[in-house]
């Protein structure tokens, strides 16, 4: 906790934001400065709460990135992360100026220390070696900063005592008593300098995310970075407090000598105060020497935490694919990122350059634009927080509090800032820097500094997400717009995509219509995530339902898929080396078939992984996860499947689902009890039930993609049905043919009654004939007609043209012709011939 709290309040660096914004906040609202620095806590405080209660949910170093991207999708998360680079590259040119500035003044070379190129040198060089020292790891970046945080803090509270014991006893002719005054906001003279003052103080206290940045890297990462959060911004209020009036009642306001309203040090307070608060003289000049090493190294200390948010969060990126892979490298020794680490030390080196180039004031212009950045990633991760705890919001006063109120208050605050800088900063005599715009005209240096920056993610941003964009457009195509009703059951899904970068993985399910008004239902998973996983999954799914078609077994069916995915591992392997060794490290599916009958109640089924079925028993409401038959992972090899059968009483309410749908919960046992809850609450619809389903067992976004399929069966009734059962005698022809004719004539079909009789009697012949045994004849009265005649015969007959002088063989021609659809289905018994005749309307 401690290191990450030194972390958190080294990264806002409070000497240097002290030198050099408090004359910026002085300027702008006059003697009211001390009660606007305190104001400007509010709003970090409301996001200090975001930020711990996103960290408490979801513990990730790309912070704003991360989480925006779960709560808003991968364009508003790239912006997010985009956000939190341009803040950090721009404020690293401010801290490697004031560094280089005050290393020479340190030494006593004063006349270098106005030298802007001298000053970009040593900027230069201390960048450098703050990267190298945030390179060597995380443990080595923490002991440099509590020795330097130590010096820091001890020197303002030093300061800021001498300075009032001074005012006091040997006041200079600028002190003012303190007085209540100065801490009335409603004193501040204009609304513009009200908003102009928060804008700077919102600067002094930015940085302490840090501590959440490197959450990864701590103990007890979803507690202590968040509580560190909270913790520095408290801990800066009171030290920015202290200092802000100290200074303001010893130096004054006024607009010449060392006043805080003196333009011409507007920027580094601290450089004229040093000497005037401890003397020149003896241990003066030591404590002032030692004023200026406490800036210097408050400028150092936030380089080097500057460098630590900003190479995790590029890390982040990098692993959820918004930029090259290769930033995610870490260092075997360091674990560190190494190309995120080093790369971002280089950009901001070339930032610092470009800045110097065109900048009348370099510190000036990157303070101010810096503000653009720092409200507009605050406000995002507010709001983020907001909609990331939406669904849960109302389970208590202290989520909607923490979770939902104060991050949205923030956020709106920090976006009210962002468009009225915005706005300000544009205007051509704003800030040192002016820039000549094409169809715009002059504009503000410092809105062409930081809105161009942001401005710049948003032309990367239709390339960094489109491979997002892509496979999500992909998944969505490939899984069936809607499911298809069906006699045999009610159905209802739902598809959640990871909330990753590349996150729209190989989750699928179906619901596919099969002979005998039987019905196929299946939910597979291809293991990982982008185009291949979504591309894997839609050639899997196709092969599932022409397999489904060929009315085979689950287990059957396993199999074939098996095969299927077999060859696609060989494919990939460039057809190289054996086909099993290859496809382990390639493509891993998991797999659950179900073919539910709606005439015997009865369901079979296999799976491929470690899928569960859930089955609610529909009077009473008792939910249970059968024992499934174990099989391997489609593409790994093992075991052969095997098929069960279940009974499955009308009304049964049966849930298929991914590994993904459990992602959130505490174990897999607590993931299927909250399930259970869920199933066997209120009968409700479907649709209902499903999101109820989503609602509770994933209320945030997701790491994997999740889906579930649920179905509630029903029974056909008898009057939809007939069947009989034939002996192989040739005389049962003609009465099955009545049998058939009669039962057409009850149920008012009788314009089917002649093709109906022509198929019975050529499939039951063909029976007696070639098989022998008893033989089963079945009518089936759904959306078409359907008439099935089992045997015990395992030949499968052939459809054939016959020649002109062939004696047989045109049976199965003349059917084929006279249906819509025929086949032929195994039993464990023999076989089923099914034909399907279209209803006349």
């Amino acid at each position: 906790m401690f290191s990450s709290v030194v972390i958190g309040i080294a990264s806002t660096a409070p000497a240097y934001s002290l030198a050099a914004t408090l004359g910026l906040i002085v300027a702008a609202v006059g003697l009211q400065a001390p009660i606007v620095t305190m104001l400007s806590f509010v709003p970090m405080l409301l996001i200090a709460y975001a930020f711990r209660e996103l960290n408490a949910s979801n513990a990730d170093c790309g912070t704003t990135f991360t989480w925006a991207t779960r709560a808003f999708g991968p364009r508003t998360g790239w912006m997010g992360g985009w956000g939190i680079i341009v803040a950090n590259v721009i404020v690293m040119a401010s801290l490697a100026e004031i560094a280089g500035t005050y290393s020479f003044r340190l030494v006593g070379l004063d006349g270098l220390a106005e030298n802007r190129l001298w000053t970009t040198v040593a900027g230069i060089v201390w960048i450098a070696v703050m990267t190298t020292v945030c390179y060597v790891g995380i443990e080595f970046s923490a002991a440099v900063q509590r020795w330097l945080l130590c010096l820091e803090v001890g020197m303002l509270v030093l300061f800021a005592v001498a300075a009032l014991v001074r005012v006091y006893t040997d006041p200079p002719p600028t002190a003012i008593h303190v007085s209540a005054s100065w801490f009335n906001p409603f004193e501040v003279s204009s609304t513009k300098g009200l908003t102009s003052g928060l804008l700077a103080g919102v600067f002094i206290y930015w940085g302490w995310d840090t501590a959440v940045s490197i959450n990864e890297e701590t103990v007890d990462s979803t507690r202590i970075p968040g509580r560190a959060a909270v913790m520095s911004t408290v801990l800066l209020l009171i030290m920015y407090a202290l200092v802000a009036t100290s200074a303001q009642a010893f130096a004054g306001t006024g607009p010449s000598g060392i006043g805080l309203g003196n333009t011409a040090h507007s920027d580094d307070v601290f450089s004229g105060l040093g000497e005037a608060v401890f003397g020149s003289h003896d241990t003066g000049l030591v404590l002032s020497r030692l004023l200026i090493l406490m800036v210097l190294t408050s400028a150092l200390a936030s380089t080097q935490t500057t460098i630590l948010p900003l190479a995790r969060t590029v890390f982040s990126m990098a692993v959820h694919k918004a930029v090259p892979s290769r930033f995610a490298r870490v260092h075997r020794r360091f674990l560190t990122p190494t190309w995120s680490t080093v790369g971002m030390g280089a950009v901001s080196i070339a930032f610092l350059v470009l800045l110097t180039s065109f900048s009348g004031n370099v510190l000036a212009d990157s303070i101010d634009s810096v503000g653009l950045a720092i409200t507009f990633q605050y406000g995002l991760t507010g709001f983020a927080c907001l909609w990331y705890h939406r669904k849960i919001l109302t389970h208590s006063t202290k989520d909607l509090v923490f979770k939902g109120v104060l991050p949205g208050v923030g956020a709106l605050i920090m976006f009210c800032l962002f468009l009225y800088a915005a706005f300000v900063y544009a205007a051509p005599g704003y800030g040192a820097t002016s820039v000549d715009l094409p169809l715009i005209g002059p504009t503000g240096g410092v809105t062409v500094i930081g809105l161009g920056a942001l401005l710049l993610g948003l032309l990367l941003l239709p390339v960094v997400t489109r491979g997002h964009t892509v496979a999500l457009k992909l998944q969505r195509g490939l899984l069936p717009r809607r499911l298809p009703r069906h006699t045999a059951l009610d159905s209802a899904s739902r598809y959640l995509p990871a909330d990753s970068g590349s996150g729209v993985g190989g989750d699928w399910y179906d619901v596919i219509p099969l002979s005998g008004t039987r019905v196929g239902l299946v939910v597979g998973d291809v293991l990982g995530h982008g185009l291949r996983a979504a591309a894997t999954m839609g050639s899997l799914r196709t092969g599932v339902r022409v397999l489904a078609r060929l009315d085979l077994s689950p287990d059957e069916l396993l199999s074939r898929l098996d095969d299927l995915v077999e060859q696609t591992a060989h494919e990939r392997g460039n057809g190289h080396g054996p086909l099993r060794s290859r496809r382990a490290a390639t493509v891993d599916v998991t797999c659950l078939y179900a073919v539910y009958d709606p005439v015997s109640g009865k369901c079979s089924l296999a799976r491929a992984g470690e899928s569960v079925l859930a089955v609610v028993e529909p009077h009473t409401g008792v939910v249970e996860y059968p024992e499934l038959p174990p099989g391997p992972p489609l593409g790994v090899g093992g075991a052969p499947y095997q098929s069960t059968e279940l009974q499955l009483p009308p009304g049964s309410l049966v849930a298929l689902f991914t590994g993904g749908l459990l992602q959130a919960t505490d174990g897999r046992e607590a993931g299927l009890a909250q399930l259970s809850d869920v199933l066997a609450g209120e009968r409700s619809s479907l649709e209902e039930l499903c999101d109820r389903a989503v609602t509770t067992l994933l209320p945030g976004p997701v790491d994997e993609d999740a889906t579930l399929l649920v179905a509630r069966t029903r029974l056909l009734n008898r009057d939809q049905f007939a069947q009989w059962e034939l002996s192989p005698d040739p005389a049962a022809v003609a009465t099955i043919r009545g049998a058939v004719s009669k039962q057409l004539g009850d149920w008012e079909l009788d314009d089917l009654a002649f093709t109906s009789e022509l198929i019975v009697s050529e499939l039951v012949t063909n029976a007696i004939r070639y098989v022998g045994g008893p033989i089963q004849v079945r009518l089936i009265r759904d959306r078409n007609l359907i008439c099935e005649v089992s045997d015990t015969g395992h030949t499968t007959p052939n459809l054939r043209h016959a020649a002109s002088d062939d004696e047989g063989g045109r049976g199965l021609f003349i059917i084929a012709q006279m249906t819509h659809h025929w086949g032929t289905r195994y039993t464990p018994t023999g076989k089923t011939i099914w034909t399907e005749q279209d209803l006349l309307p």
